[in-house]
């Protein structure tokens, strides 16, 4: 990805690098407390290093990825940030109004409400572009041209296309960036609760009333950090235009800058901000990130750059109607033979 133009990022430094690896510290907002991630048949994710250092996983790679993906996002305006307006997406409505997207949607350009419904639009058009790669090895660069042509997001956070109409279910992208948030020397910090009933303490607490005590985990930890994985092997794979590629680095750089800002508060126990230098990189050295500002400046210029590899219009709209049931299908079974997988 040679640099030809003065630019803000130093995209010559990144040329040759593989990955571009960085990390930044963390600390509780308040306190020392903190609740990290949990999983219904698990619990909090504790792990023991081979030196005998207590380990804990604090936020996941999959949770990481959804937090990075609403960087982009007004929520107040339901709408891309005002400076990323002409960035690719595809937009679900259902009696006029929008629904959904491909940007907030759990499985991006696979979601259920843009290629399951009955408006095939979108599915028709991917199948077309898709055309000539039911056979053989596929084609890592064609896919991921237009991947980029509905969706940038998709080509960063990654996107299984598991439909078998689209080449047999085999269109597969792997994450560009990724991210998790680790504890080290983690060791619990044991409370608990009440849920008082004022009118009965001593109801049917198994239909709710009465009072409830509750037991509660939280963690203290002599260090947090939350680490990012940029490949740029496997974006330079790709084969996309110049810009294109350039327009993902900094597009993920600038989520990362803004998730640290702006998206810490994890759970309601779990409020975290950067510690110490910040975010910083950790390989290749020569490399220096920029600040959000900057980084969405160079977003807002690039999103101009590669309008002529977006769709036309920018926002690609489906009209979500429910299916009708196939006959023989009970309530709550899938219609659809396709496994979504991530």
């Amino acid at each position: 990805m040679p640099t030809s133009t003065a630019s803000a990022i130093d995209y010559a430094a990144l040329a040759s690098a593989p990955r571009l690896l960085m990390e930044c510290e963390l600390k509780p907002l308040q306190g020392d407390r903190f609740q990290p991630t949990g999983f219904a048949d698990l619990g909090p994710a504790r792990y023991t290093r081979p030196d005998d250092i207590e380990m804990l996983l604090v936020e996941s790679a999959q949770s990481v990825a959804n937090r990075l993906e609403m960087a982009i996002w007004d929520d107040a305006e339901d709408d891309l940030i005002p400076e990323l307006k002409g960035l690719p997406y595809i937009l679900v409505k259902r009696d006029g109004k929008p629904l959904t997207n491909s940007i907030l949607e759990a499985h991006r350009i696979n979601s259920p409400y843009i290629l399951e419904g009955t408006d095939k639009s979108v599915f028709d058009q991917l199948k077309k572009d898709a055309a000539g790669l039911e056979t053989g090895p596929v084609r890592l660069r064609d896919l991921a041209k237009i991947v980029f042509k509905y969706d940038p997001n998709a080509v960063l956070h990654g996107v299984f296309l598991a439909k078998s109409e689209l080449a047999g279910g085999r269109l597969r992208m792997s994450r560009l960036i990724s991210g998790f948030i680790e504890a080290q020397g983690a060791s619990p910090a044991e409370s608990g609760g009440v849920k008082n009933d004022r009118v009965d303490p001593s109801g049917d607490t198994a239909k709710g009333f009465g009072n409830v005590p509750f037991h509660r985990s939280e963690f203290v930890a002599a260090s947090t950090k939350a680490y990012f994985n940029l490949d740029l092997a496997l974006l330079r794979g790709y084969g996309l235009p110049e810009d294109a590629n350039r327009l993902l680095i900094a597009l993920a750089l600038f989520k990362i800058q803004k998730f640290l800002r702006t998206g810490l508060r994890l759970r309601t126990a779990c409020d975290l901000e950067p510690a110490g230098e910040g975010l910083k990189v950790t390989r290749p050295n020569a490399f220096t990130i920029p600040s959000e500002a900057t980084l969405l400046s160079e977003c807002n210029a690039l999103v101009g750059k590669c309008k002529a590899h977006f769709a036309h219009p920018a926002v690609t709209v489906v009209d979500w109607k429910q299916p009708p049931k196939k006959k023989g299908k009970k309530d709550g079974e899938e219609s659809s033979p396709d496994e979504e997988q991530e």
